[in-house]
């Protein structure tokens, strides 16, 4: 029993995000931890002198700020909840952890975009694409648009799914906040060029430890999803093993390189962000050109793999507790 009532908010709240995803009408905790930092991120500015020593040590402080709230906030709510009756923290747990989760909400707005490009609508089509990259979309063509969407379920493959699930199974909720905070921060601050450079040094160095770990299982599984789908796993694994660090981060060419590699695909190379070209290496062989097809593929392949990680993490947070 102790077993099962662990690991039914994971479970739960998993499942609610496949058939509920994120439904806009429905405040989402992370738009709550955005405005956090935009608000934490004015102060700090204000506070700390505006030079570069200055300006990281701001974004030090920001990082700390919007971390602790963001796991104290969860635990001092379920902490409450599990005083008035068990059953209300397990159904807020629960719903904790589907907001957590994108799945769902991850293969929706790629599927928006392959449709954009299935109706030859370029101009809709960048403007979907943009609700999911941090990229300027105004010069791709219709390969670019559909490589930025295919990339993007790679790399949030395990930013969006399978990180959280590690986190949720290690700490319940108020430690899958504490991770999406941090991604959030990253998303938001960490950028190499100003007036982000500085502020947010720190907060992607974070990022980058938080992920290490996630990333790489990340990539496992989706090659073992790959196997299960009868994708070309010997040139996934060939891709990966080759291509995994070629990316300014430590861990987003990780599922890139292996999505890339099942898929056939050369993925990434130069991309525009905030007007500044970004020189990046390509990832995997070009066999066969893109195609708008590929986004679905690329969402197949988020769907099994995230079933997958739910049955790792489950499984090893069950043992962990039946030894415990």
């Amino acid at each position: 029993m102790p077993v099962l009532i662990s690991l039914a908010p994971l479970v739960i709240g998993f499942c609610v995000d496949l058939i509920l995803g994120d439904p806009h009408s429905i405040p989402h905790p992370v738009v709550l931890i955005g405005k956090l930092i935009s608000g934490f991120e004015k102060l700090f500015r204000r506070l700390f002198p505006r030079t570069p020593r200055g300006e990281k040590l701001a974004g030090l402080a920001l990082g700390l700020c919007v971390a602790a709230l963001s796991w104290l906030v969860p635990a001092a709510l379920l902490w409450l909840c599990r005083q008035i009756a068990p059953w209300l923290a397990l159904a807020l747990e629960s719903a904790m952890c589907w907001q957590i989760l994108a799945t769902k909400s991850l293969r929706d707005e790629s599927m928006k975009v392959f449709r954009a490009l299935e109706s030859v609508d370029l101009t809709a089509s960048r403007r979907a694409v943009s609700m999911i990259v941090g990229r300027d979309t105004q010069r791709l063509d219709e390969a670019g648009v559909a490589r930025a969407a295919v990339e993007t379920v790679a790399e949030n493959t395990s930013d969006g799914v399978v990180a959280p699930l590690v986190f949720l199974a290690i700490g319940g909720a108020p430690l899958g906040f504490l991770y999406k905070a941090v991604n959030t921060m990253d998303s938001m601050l960490g950028y190499t060029d100003p007036p982000y450079r500085d502020i947010g040094f720190f907060l992607a160095k974070l990022d980058d430890v938080f992920n290490f770990l996630p990333a790489r299982l990340s990539a496992l599984l989706m090659l073992a999803a790959g196997a299960l789908l009868g994708m070309d796993v010997k040139n996934g694994w060939r891709i990966f093993r080759r291509d995994r660090f070629c990316h300014a981060s430590p861990n987003s060419a990780q599922t890139e390189s292996a999505c890339a590699g099942l898929l056939e695909l050369r993925l990434a190379g130069d991309a525009w962000y905030h007007g500044v070209l970004h020189k990046k290496p390509h990832i995997g062989d070009p066999v066969r050109e893109i195609e708008h097809g590929d986004i679905p593929r690329a969402c197949r392949l988020l769907y099994a793999t995230a079933a997958l990680a739910l049955v790792l993490c489950a499984g090893c947070r069950a043992l962990a507790i039946l030894l415990l």
